[in-house]
């Protein structure tokens, strides 16, 4: 039996157990073991317990949980309303200007947490009643967090870009590195979005758009059914420059973090896991000194909360690279780059296909997990056709971005669902595909400009 018939087998057990609702990192182990039991000899099956123990025993596996206890404490504090309102200070005069201060929120929270359902939750809390009260359409007020919030697996540190990293044997700073561009071009483009949305309703005559003093005592909070209504945060008009450049500062000891973490590892001051390890402890410190609201309680809760996603994510990081494994003893990454080689295509072709995978498993399964069952089989793929492994890897986040916030699976439609529930889905929905559009756009974009991720790795770590 062929390489490709036995993966076609293979990735047939692992949908059917997907569709059945078995966990993702479950689905994966037992994917594996009836793998070996149907096409490897008994003796191999004893190889299961040594191959997850070796996938596991990676010192730079100890960013991932390090840095999601970094964006628990960052998740649990008051930082994500107060980038909110220092964004809107600066940005809130343009027409959507709160919309697009939920994106930048987002994007600067993002480089806290490095979350997407994290960021689209913290944002969206205060953000979507303010803009309900200043009377945004249900769908942008909606769409800004659902979108924004897909920016925390693109702007670092991201744990898909550390994943990609490690499954690919890439730089993880170089991959971060190629991600800051990309991440504030895709805000820009969120933005344009939105202000094109609402020149267009406008026009119709559907965007009433009040100023703060009208909708003040309204029912924001009952709009997206909270029991209580967020400060409300006023116009950027009223504020001066010394108020913004006050509310500015506040939360700049945050960003500063972030830059120094990620300095360190470019650098080559310490490695990813030794500064998300200085990054968890001084995001403690920063958010004790300033909000001075992190009890016993909310320490035990960060942790809970740190434990659950870090073990999610390393037991689908172990059963996936077992299953990886299996699939290179049984020859089918070879005989599909065999396969792929011996095609007459242009190269291009290929990763259309290979993007269309992608955005298909996106539809039912996490970014972790598309990247941990992909990269073993397509990455040799990749770097056989000639593309660079850092820009395919930020164009393949783009990709899973898309993911995110598309049904029937799309986890930051039903998060934000989850905090504004009198909000009908299908509003929220109708906010979020034109996203899909945009992040297709910036795809394109790097297609054409791929300097865009290359220029500052590149420049900085010498490619």
């Amino acid at each position: 039996m062929s390489g490709l018939v036995i993966g076609a087998i293979v990735g047939a057990i692992l949908l059917l157990l997907l569709a059945l609702g078995v966990p993702v990192a479950f689905a994966l182990g037992l994917t594996a073991l009836l793998s070996i039991v149907l096409f490897l000899t008994p003796a191999q099956f004893g190889f299961f317990g040594n191959f997850v123990f070796d996938s596991l025993n990676s010192f730079a596996l100890l960013a991932i949980p390090l840095f999601i206890l970094m964006g628990s404490v960052f998740g649990r504090s008051k930082a994500s309303e107060d980038l909110l309102e220092a964004a809107h200070m600066w940005v809130g005069r343009i027409r959507g200007g709160l919309a697009m201060s939920a994106v930048v929120a987002c994007a600067m929270f993002a480089a806290l947490t490095g979350s997407s359902p994290a960021t689209s939750a913290a944002i969206g809390k205060i953000a979507i009643p303010e803009m309900l009260r200043r009377g945004y359409p249900q769908d942008i007020a909606t769409g800004a967090i659902v979108a924004g919030g897909t920016l925390g697996i693109l702007i670092p540190p991201s744990v898909t870009l550390i994943l990609y990293g490690i499954s690919t044997e890439q730089s993880i700073g170089q991959l971060f590195l190629g991600g800051v561009a990309p991440g504030i071009l895709i805000t820009l483009l969120f933005c344009a979005w939105i202000f094109v949305a609402l020149t267009v309703k406008r026009a119709r005559g559907r965007s009433p758009l009040v100023p703060a003093a009208a909708g003040a005592g309204g029912e924001g909070g009952d709009a997206v059914g909270g029991d209580e209504v967020p400060r409300p945060i006023a116009d950027a008009e009223r504020y001066s420059w010394s108020d913004r450049l006050r509310k500015l500062a506040k939360v700049l000891p945050f960003l500063a973090l972030i830059v120094c973490v990620l300095s360190a590892m470019y650098l080559g001051i310490a490695t990813p896991s030794e500064a998300a390890a200085v990054g968890a402890l001084a995001a403690f410190v920063l958010v004790a000194v300033f909000y001075r609201s992190l009890g016993w309680k909310q320490i035990r809760d960060v942790g809970l909360e740190a434990t659950r996603t870090g073990t999610m994510i390393l037991l689908i990081v172990a059963f996936s690279a077992v299953l990886g494994q299996v699939l290179s003893f049984l020859g089918v990454p070879q005989d599909l780059a065999e396969a792929v080689a011996g095609l007459e295509v242009n190269r291009w072709v290929i990763f259309l296909a290979m993007n269309a995978i992608f955005l298909v498993l996106g539809f039912f399964i996490p970014p972790v997990a598309i990247i941990l069952i992909t990269m073993p089989v397509l990455f040799p793929i990749v770097t056989g056709l000639g593309f660079d492994p850092v820009w395919f890897g930020v164009v393949m986040t783009l990709n899973m971005e898309m993911g995110l916030i598309t049904p029937p699976v799309g986890l930051n439609l039903y998060v934000v669902q989850g905090i504004a529930p009198r909000i009908p889905l299908q509003h929220i929905l109708t906010g979020a595909l034109p996203y899909v559009g945009v992040l297709a756009l910036g795809i394109a974009v790097l297609c054409f400009f791929p300097e865009i991720v290359t220029w500052l790795p590149d420049r900085m770590l010498g490619g």
